[in-house]
């Protein structure tokens, strides 16, 4: 189970010999509990997860245990866990390995709630915790055949935040990591600010669904934002029409018109100060930031393997404007070298792998990773837990070469 902020990706990681290339369900990360005053002698076992949470918002108390990618609900957790496992997955926990995923710097003591929860709960007889930027670099490696070395800069920007993490050989470099607080949920608002600046006719129940689905079919990144309003002057075939359907009647429920949200969505990552008076450092700047605090043996390497991972990076040409973005910095910073000195420095191979797997590329890594011979002996065992108690989960297990 990759669990993030707005969406868990869960399902069997292999099928017969060969591992499972994408989730077998993909939910939202939120709980519906009974309100207060409600609760009765069964409120505890009345509670839905994912869709079905979603569908009662008006009359239970909705929420997700996660933020930010960090769990800050354990007791809810416990529950999103345990309706996934029995009501999703349909399997017996005690007759699989789990494998969890966590985000950058999360908390030791996180990993020690996650393993008490898999072993005292749900009797698990193996735990692997895998940090979700290791896990999305094993993912690039496998589409791409690249080599196999652990060393590269994981991209990660799903719904809630987006982090920029410097892995080598196998090993998060935690001083480095960059992060800003904009990611996929952002972007929604930012388009549905702009449909409600137009007027656009949206009953207001339906607006945020209509600005999430512009967003994942409509939205792209641009080279220049200039010539991109030019050339939507120039050319009105490039306005779309979006039409929302009534799931109940199928019929067409009313149209929306999609301009300049298209590209102006995605480049909140480029120009964030268009959409935050707080935030204003380019998601390129940030890499390069990350890249330049890393040890100086391993840079080169880290800019010729920036990988990306999570839904927010799957927006067309994404991968082609941020390489172009950072080698830009790199070329800036070696010109101004080469004029100082009077030398002659090679200028940086910058290299933005994108693959058809980013979406899920977390738990496809997770998938390819339990499938390897040495990965039972990665797992945290049901017999070391009860030797050692939680805290044998505070301590990662790295795979230093894929």
């Amino acid at each position: 189970m990759d669990n993030g902020t707005g969406f868990t990706k869960m399902g069997l990681a292999s099928s017969g010999n060969a591992y499972n290339s994408v989730p077998t369900f993909v939910i939202p990360t939120i709980i519906a509990e009974e309100k207060k005053g409600k609760k009765g002698d069964l409120a505890d076992l009345n509670f839905y997860i994912g869709d079905k949470a979603e569908a009662r918002r008006k009359n239970m108390n909705v929420k997700s245990p996660i933020k930010d990618g960090i769990v800050e609900d354990w007791d809810s957790m416990e529950k999103f866990w345990n309706r996934c496992i029995y009501g999703y997955l349909q399997c017996n926990p005690e007759e699989h390995y789990m494998l969890l995923t966590e985000p950058p710097l999360n908390p030791p003591e996180n990993r020690e709630y996650a393993a008490e929860i898999m072993f005292e709960t749900f009797q698990v007889p193996g735990l692997y915790i895998g940090v979700q930027a290791v896990l999305a670099l094993i993912a690039s490696k496998i589409t791409k055949d690249a080599d196999k070395v652990m060393t590269g800069t994981v991209v990660d920007s799903g719904d809630g935040v987006t982090h920029v993490i410097p892995v080598v050989d196998g090993y998060t470099i935690g001083s480095c990591i960059q992060h800003i607080p904009l990611a996929g949920s952002h972007i929604t608002d930012f388009v549905m600010g702009m449909l409600r600046e137009r007027k656009e006719p949206i009953p207001p129940v339906d607006i945020k669904g209509v600005a999430r689905a512009i967003k994942e079919r409509y939205c792209y990144a641009v080279p220049k934002l200039e010539k991109e309003f030019q050339k939507y002057d120039e050319d009105p075939s490039r306005f779309k029409k979006y039409e929302h359907i009534d799931p109940k009647t199928n019929e067409v429920k009313f149209t929306v018109d999609v301009g300049y949200e298209r590209f102006l969505g995605p480049e909140i990552f480029f120009n964030p100060e268009i959409f935050s008076s707080e935030y204003d450092t380019p998601l390129s700047v940030l890499v390069d930031n990350c890249i330049q605090q890393a040890p100086i043996d391993a840079r080169k390497v880290l800019y010729k393997n920036i990988c990306l991972s999570g839904g927010s990076t799957m927006f067309k040409d994404f991968g082609k404007r941020l390489g172009k973005e950072i080698k830009k910095i790199t070329k800036a910073r070696t010109d101004a070298i080469n004029a100082q000195h009077n030398a002659n420095v090679a200028y940086l191979d910058v290299n933005v792998i994108t693959h058809r797997m980013q979406r899920f590329a977390v738990w496809f890594g997770g998938a390819a990773l339990s499938q390897l011979p040495q990965f039972s002996e990665m797992v945290i065992s049901r017999e070391d837990y009860l030797e050692q108690g939680p805290r044998i989960a505070r301590a990662s297990r790295v795979l230093k070469q894929f």
